[in-house]
């Protein structure tokens, strides 16, 4: 029998799920009260998914509006980047901050064409 590889500590699904719902929270403030970029409208933070390692997190967001305010929303959450990492760098306490990505959330807009197409 060989020598075996050093395990590897695995984040819990609960502690993973605890740090994504403070992500979000954190996130969701940020955007609602602190950012000042008129492109982002009314944009909701729907969930945050993070890597194992901490290292990236998409946030999903939806945005309130047309295809061209939920675009220019996006753009301006991307230009925010930097301000919002350094938020969650500067509320949480976590050993590294996570690179965000911003990624639009359809769930509720399909859940909106599903229900209309049930009641035709």
């Amino acid at each position: 029998m060989g020598p075996r590889a050093p395990a590897i500590p695995a984040m819990t699904t609960s502690r993973m799920r605890k740090v994504n719902e403070a992500l979000r929270e954190v996130l969701a403030e940020a955007i609602s009260s602190e950012m000042k970029d008129p492109r982002v409208g009314f944009v909701t933070v729907t969930q945050v998914d993070t890597s194992p390692d901490l290292r990236a997190a998409k946030v999903y967001v939806s945005v309130l509006g047309t295809a061209e305010e939920r675009e220019d929303s996006l753009a301006g959450l991307e230009s925010a980047q930097g301000f919002l990492q350094s938020r969650i760098g500067s509320e949480m306490q976590m050993k590294r901050t996570p690179t965000l990505s911003f990624h639009y959330d359809e769930t509720i807009e399909r859940g909106d064409r599903i229900s209309r197409l049930l009641e035709d």
